[in-house]
């Protein structure tokens, strides 16, 4: 049954009230999200102020998290409403594949930008040499090279799963950990191996921003002035706040609970991941960013005195 089948996506709830206040509220975070990060990119594209390392890794990281919740939610606002439950064996593993790919690269990317936080306030004066456009090209392809490498192997342990026993997954979405749980073949390799490699994309990356983090609080509490400082912080503020709100939300997904409802937990905080989250990030490095505020009102400006011509 493993290239014929159909699963069924069990989703967030059966009540046809509560489907569509989540129909609406995905819709608009999602609509949300994709403004927001669009933005970004255009800015980041026709502003000559941001044209530095930091602004780069920002707009790869819009692009990233476009194609993450892009991956997952209109497939089930589809779902919704058209009140069709059932997704194919290809479909399912295809957004397996990208829901994986771009999730654990998001993962190398955020520790790339905390390294290059760590150069722009530990190595000020070498910062344009350090980060130039070539490194900073490469560095984006070691995050995508690494993010590939790391789903493949349990991917193609997974391609030989076999489902005869139930086509019924507990998510609204084809995730790893719910295919498992529906599968006749022996799972507990695949299990592990899934397991190793989520914890290895986890630790590598996280001590990274903590490391990096540390020469960076350890660099800032030398500078004498206190004006100094607080220009320092707040250049890693809005960073800091999606890595804590990125990793603290994966800890709930990976390290399991010991409650019956886990499974429960687990698809309120791939809705926080996948919707909330992403809608909230441009808003996080916009709000707290003189350069991005200044740079979207001179497109404004700009599109204005187009249109009265």
């Amino acid at each position: 049954m493993k290239n014929n089948t159909a699963f069924i996506l069990l989703g967030l709830t059966n009540d046809p009230q509560l489907k569509v206040v989540i129909f609406i509220l995905l819709f608009l975070t999602y609509m949300l999200s994709v403004t927001g990060k669009l933005t970004i990119i255009f800015l980041t594209f026709i502003s000559s102020h941001l044209k530095t390392a930091m602004y780069f890794f920002l707009q790869n990281l819009s692009f990233l998290e476009i194609s993450f919740i892009s991956a997952c939610i209109p497939r089930y606002l589809y779902n919704i409403s058209m009140d069709d439950r059932t997704i194919t064996y290809k479909s399912c593993i295809i957004q397996t594949f990208f829901t994986d790919l771009f999730g654990v690269t998001e993962f190398f990317l955020l520790a790339t930008m905390s390294y290059d936080r760590y150069v722009a306030i530990c190595k000020p004066l070498h910062y344009v040499t350090i980060m130039n456009n070539k490194v900073c090209r490469r560095l984006i392809l070691y995050c995508w090279t690494a993010g590939l490498l790391i789903i493949l192997p349990p991917l193609s342990l997974g391609l030989n799963l076999e489902f005869c026993d139930s086509n019924v997954i507990g998510h609204f979405a084809c995730d790893a950990f719910p295919l498992l749980k529906i599968s006749c073949s022996e799972t507990w390799l695949v299990e592990h191996v899934v397991m190793v490699c989520a914890v290895l994309t986890f630790i590598t990356t996280l001590v990274c921003v903590v490391l990096s983090y540390a020469c960076i609080i350890n660099t800032i509490l030398q500078f004498p002035s206190a004006q100094q400082r607080k220009k320092a912080f707040s250049t890693c503020s809005s960073h800091m706040i999606v890595v804590s709100i990125t990793y603290g939300s994966c800890i709930f997904i990976y390290i399991k609970p010991l409650a019956k409802n886990s499974m429960a937990i687990n698809k309120g905080v791939m809705v926080l991941l996948t919707s909330i989250v992403p809608m909230l990030n441009p808003f996080i490095y916009t709000l707290r960013n003189k350069q991005v505020k200044e740079a979207f009102n001179d497109s404004i400006k700009r599109i204005a005195l187009f249109l009265k011509k």
